[in-house]
């Protein structure tokens, strides 16, 4: 493709790295992400893919902006509360970088319309708050062939991960077969989130999702990277197919969508270690 002055000085930083190019640039400005959740997660992933210069991002999300929202959901600001979270964050993204196409998807994910939303984008980002959607969205995923970069944060902890089972990867529930029974996982309002653990993980989500878009470096699929922050470290597991998984093994027995009940609200899934 044909590069404008302005996206070639724009995109100057990019372009002269070995690894992305023109060439690299210009799939990223092809490419199409769609992001679950305008929130934690995903409000550092957002800035940074349109910053990249993904072409065409997706937002799901059916909350509107909160105070209590500010200490982390950085997309978002003082003068947004009460607005939709999707509109916040398609009006910041428009301003940041206008080459990028945001699509809103303003309600909740269910398995009537989940499908439909995420089948013409090439890859999908997690940054959901609750274990029903994460389930959801991971067999939405395996459904739908596509791949699945999930970020997660408690406390003082996150993960992230990519989920490829249509290439012979894990998926999510390879990892965690079911959620966990209501009530059994405090809240992030209940036990607290550091909020800048949130840029860390949501922006090693938006890295990772460059990386699957440009075909370089090593992908964490079959990998789970764990980071301690109090600890100030990160380490990385091995992640392993499990033969029996109900959803992506031979002996499947989840053969179509369902909505589970909701487990815990407002936390960003399961942590390891």
């Amino acid at each position: 493709m044909d590069f404008t002055d302005e996206q070639i000085e724009r995109y100057s930083r990019h372009i002269i790295l070995p690894e992305v190019g023109g060439k690299g640039q210009a799939k990223l400005l092809n490419s199409k992400v769609f992001v679950l959740g305008a929130g934690g997660l995903g409000s550092p992933s957002l800035f940074y893919l349109a910053a990249a210069g993904v072409g065409t991002i997706g937002i799901a999300d059916d909350d509107a902006v909160d105070l209590s929202n500010l200490q982390r959901q950085i997309i978002h600001d003082t003068n947004d509360i009460g607005t939709h979270k999707v509109l916040s964050a398609k009006a910041t993204i428009e301003a940041l970088n206008p080459d990028v196409q945001v699509n809103a998807h303003q309600g909740r994910l269910t398995e009537d319309n989940i499908r439909e939303i995420i089948r013409d984008y090439d890859i999908l980002l997690d940054g959901s708050d609750n274990f029903p959607t994460r389930f959801l969205m991971n067999d939405a995923a395996f459904f739908e062939k596509k791949t699945l970069v999930s970020g997660s944060m408690f406390r003082f902890d996150g993960q992230v991960s990519i989920f490829k089972p249509h290439e012979g990867k894990p998926c999510y529930r390879c990892l965690y077969p079911e959620p966990p029974p209501k009530g059994m996982v405090p809240s992030c309002g209940e036990a607290g989130v550091l909020g800048a653990l949130a840029g860390v993980i949501g922006v090693l989500q938006a890295v990772e999702t460059v990386k699957e878009i440009l075909g370089i470096g090593e992908s964490l699929a079959g990998k789970l990277l764990i980071y301690d922050a109090l600890g100030s470290g990160f380490r990385k597991v091995r992640v392993m197919k499990d033969p029996e998984c109900a959803l992506c093994s031979d002996q499947a027995t989840i053969k179509e969508l369902s909505t589970y009940e909701q487990a815990a609200c407002d936390f960003n899934g399961p942590t390891v270690g």
